[in-house]
């Protein structure tokens, strides 16, 4: 085809009503935004399972805790007498295990701290929280056959997601009394 002397390279054009190229626009254009959205909530479904995973995970890690420290302090509590200190894993948002009584007042070097009032919100018949509160979803257990001392509430640091914990039993004692060495 020449048009003016001058020879048109490319596709042909074809001459179509201006109605049905708009039309077709819109389809796809809706069909792309509509896409983009599912791929969007899909993404942010994976991630909200994921994290729900990573909780669970970290539940399960305080669990696993607190039954091998109550299977350390009843394996002491029925010997005669005995002292032993144990490294524990726990996650890393926990910054600190505290045994409290909540039914004796505070006492000891925890004494002036906000902790204890932190606790009392919870359960009476718990003795085993985690500080601070909500860094994990158990917040509070009970552990059986303990004394806690001189400290009411008795804390330990978490570092780095470890805790130690030195427990002891002599002859003339009923419960394992919980301290660090």
């Amino acid at each position: 085809m020449k048009r003016d002397g001058k020879k048109r390279r490319g596709f042909p054009i074809i001459r179509s009503s201006k109605l049905g190229q708009t039309r077709a626009q819109v389809k796809l254009s809706f069909g792309m935004i509509f896409s983009i959205i599912l791929i969007i909530v899909f993404i942010a479904l994976v991630f909200f399972v994921i994290m729900k995973f990573l909780d669970l995970g970290e539940t399960i890690n305080v669990g696993k805790f607190a039954d091998d420290f109550q299977s350390d302090v009843d394996k002491l509590w029925k010997g005669d007498q005995g002292s032993q200190e144990n490294e524990y894993s726990l996650p890393k948002k926990i910054g600190q295990i505290c045994f409290v009584d909540l039914l004796e007042s505070e006492k000891g070097a925890y004494k002036n701290e906000d902790f204890y009032e932190a606790f009392e919100r919870y359960s009476s018949d718990k003795n085993l929280f985690f500080y601070p509160i909500g860094s994990t979803e158990l917040n509070g257990l009970k552990i059986e056959h303990i004394d806690f001392g001189e400290n009411n509430p008795n804390c330990f640091e978490v570092k780095n997601g470890k805790v130690k914990i030195g427990i002891e039993k002599d002859f003339d004692d009923e419960l394992v009394s919980v301290d660090s060495f």
